[in-house]
């Protein structure tokens, strides 16, 4: 009978140690999901190109919603643009743009998501109702987006829903956040909106994205800064009277002295690396009023993105701190984190 006891406890016991395995495995690929979307997925020595000039294609039709274009990063080329471009939404969701961060020596890049609030971004001005805090490029009403006319290029004859209200920008180039950058921080309510239930990038987006890193001339090396294919009609459309060319690179594009494969090492030993190597934005740690001052933006067109360029006035290099170098050794582990995260997911 005892035997028999300890046999039923033991089962018992295994099953119940299964159950929390199961339940504690689930916990954690959810939360490593979550992470992932709006964590640092990739980090760089370099920092990306600032946001070249271009104009809006007109959206194709009712449901569709702006995603802005970034610089994303290729490991044998280097930076490389992804045309910004309309997709379908998810109805009742908005889309928040991914956005690089500069902290520990590093460019993190902290990817976009979608969710019933645009939270943080950076405070990068990606144009077209992004103005670097929240979004004014239109809402959901019900199951319909209703777009904001003074920053979105819509047609009334295929979409109707529209209504007009003045935005007020951030006017500046720069495409990362933190020193030399722009140092802006989330508020508490962009905090909130961050912890809310999030989708990642649509199928659609990544194909877009994958796309263009497939296309040469997306490449700052090839294009410096200024990209034929700035904006698309439709994602993955890259030619075609719908594609929009940049009329100018936000900035002069200077070509790094590294290659993308010492760029994307992670050891940090190097004292060079400590301060950023900029190829765009303002590398004047003291400007960063300037870059948060809110003005009216010159109409020069419908969909246009106006913005004044930033100064380039580089630090001279300086031996790091020791705050400096637990900074970078913090953002090495979490950039490994990040990919064994990444590596999982993917098995």
């Amino acid at each position: 009978m005892k035997m028999k006891r300890s046999v039923r406890s033991l089962v018992s016991g295994l099953i119940l140690g299964v159950l929390m395995l199961s339940v504690s495995v689930l916990s954690l690929s959810t939360a490593s999901s979550a992470e992932i979307a709006i964590g640092i997925g990739i980090s760089v020595r370099i920092g990306p190109p600032a946001l070249p000039v271009y104009a809006q294609p007109i959206c194709p039709g009712p449901g569709y919603l702006w995603t802005p274009g970034y610089w994303a990063w290729n490991d044998d080329g280097g930076y490389y643009w992804v045309p910004g471009t309309w997709v379908v939404a998810p109805v009742g969701m908005l889309w928040t743009p991914g956005y690089w961060g500069f902290a520990g020596g590093f460019y993190g890049w902290h990817a976009g998501y979608w969710g019933p609030h645009v939270g943080f971004y950076g405070g990068i001005n990606y144009g077209f109702g992004y103005g670097g805090v929240g979004f004014a490029g239109g809402e959901w009403r019900g199951g319909a987006f209703f777009y904001n006319r003074e920053v979105m290029n819509v047609n009334v004859v295929n979409v109707r829903n529209v209504y007009s209200r003045t935005v007020i920008v951030n006017n500046t180039h720069v495409a990362f956040n933190g020193p030399g950058g722009i140092e802006a921080r989330p508020t508490p309510q962009e905090e909130a909106y961050g912890r809310e239930q999030h989708t990642a990038a649509l199928a659609a987006q990544t194909e877009h994205e994958h796309a263009a890193s497939q296309n040469r001339q997306l490449f700052a090396s090839e294009n410096h800064g200024r990209p034929a294919i700035a904006a698309t009609a439709r994602s993955g459309e890259f030619s075609g009277r719908n594609v929009a060319r940049a009329s100018a690179a936000g900035e002069p594009y200077r070509e790094p002295k590294m290659s993308p494969q010492e760029a994307r090492a992670t050891s940090a030993g190097n004292r060079g690396f400590n301060e950023p190597a900029r190829n765009g934005g303002n590398s004047n740690s003291n400007s960063s009023s300037n870059d948060r001052s809110m003005t009216r933006p010159e109409n020069n067109g419908v969909g246009s993105r106006e913005q004044m360029s930033s100064r380039d006035n580089p630090k001279p290099n300086s031996k790091p701190s020791k705050q400096e170098k637990q900074a970078q050794k913090k953002a090495q582990k979490q950039a490994k984190t990040e990919q064994k995260r990444n590596d999982r997911e993917e098995r």
